[in-house]
């Protein structure tokens, strides 16, 4: 691991044989870039980080991999956007995908293969999630794959709820002369949904588990009641495809994870592929919540690989 200097801001950069990882720990766990330098010399971005990135809105990037916590997507409660309501019926703020991708972290430990973040909570942060606890995002690199995992202590007397997860911003498509339709995706789902304006999860039926990127109706797709195979994405030919696993030995994996695909226009040099503990509006109707009981820790982990 080295740290260098980008106009006055320390960037961490990680070399794992031919891959690179790009992270700014301090500022929302984020990790910003991973490439790849291939065979012929040249280099692809597997993570998409956008070149005239503002590094004074560094929280409103598209790019990298925001970490969601402590809930995923919109919270609403009772059709009010930016609410959610706990076990005791207190109603409390809650911005879209919470707080930490906003947040700001202390780097607590850091080698050769990766880093450890832990969130340092503010008192908007608190009056939105007024609990004692500890939560940390761990990242492990290797040359072809990475694993993060988020972690939740309770140091709380009182049960804390969650729902967190992620929001890779995948460079697509990643080879020169091709459109999104020459790209598809495998998703082992059950179930798919979208989400409605009220915060209500709406059915799609029939709906597609493998399907191109090229076709505009995926985006913002929730699907979930996932059968523990990793999704897959990548060309159509079936090689240099990427896949995410859900790791199914962590307290918070469980069948109703979601992975949500998304982009914000047709002509967007990424594609997001998200892997979150459950859909959102998680604290509303129950889907993926996950329950941490005092003096208790909860884990949700994945493992990107190329």
């Amino acid at each position: 691991m080295e740290t260098i200097d980008y106009n006055g801001i320390a960037l961490h950069r990680w070399q794992c044989g031919s891959s690179t990882f790009l992270a700014r720990p301090e500022f929302g766990a984020r990790l910003m870039n991973w490439n790849l330098q291939m065979a012929d010399g040249s280099v692809r971005d597997v993570i998409h980080w956008p070149e005239d990135a503002d590094f004074e809105r560094f929280d409103k990037v598209r790019g990298g991999n925001p970490i969601l916590f402590p809930f995923c997507g919109r919270s609403y409660h009772a059709g009010q956007i930016d609410y959610w309501s706990d076990r005791d019926g207190t109603v409390r703020p809650m911005p879209m995908h919470g707080f930490a991708r906003n947040g700001r972290f202390a780097l607590v430990a850091t080698n050769e293969a990766g880093f450890t973040a832990e969130l340092q909570p503010t008192e908007a942060d608190h009056e939105a999630y007024p609990y004692d606890y500890r939560f940390t995002v761990r990242y492990e690199f290797s040359e072809l794959l990475l694993k993060v995992t988020l972690t939740l202590e309770n140091l709380d007397r009182r049960p804390i709820l969650w729902s967190a997860g992620h929001h890779f911003y995948f460079t697509l498509p990643w080879r020169a002369g091709v459109t999104r339709g020459d790209y598809q995706f495998k998703i082992p789902a059950k179930e798919c949904y979208t989400h409605n304006a009220d915060g209500s999860l709406e059915p799609v039926k029939p709906f597609a588990k493998h399907g191109s990127f090229g076709n505009t109706e995926h985006s913002d797709r929730i699907f979930t009641k996932l059968h523990g195979t990793p999704t897959t994405f990548g060309p159509n030919g079936g090689d240099e495809n990427i896949k995410i696993h859900i790791l199914q030995d962590t307290e918070a994996a469980s069948a109703e994870n979601a992975m949500v695909i998304w982009t914000e226009f047709k002509d967007s040099p990424f594609y997001c592929v998200e892997p979150w503990m459950g859909p959102p509006n998680a604290a509303e109707h129950s889907k993926g919540l996950q329950t941490v009981a005092p003096g208790e820790r909860s884990s949700f982990t994945v493992e990107v690989t190329v």
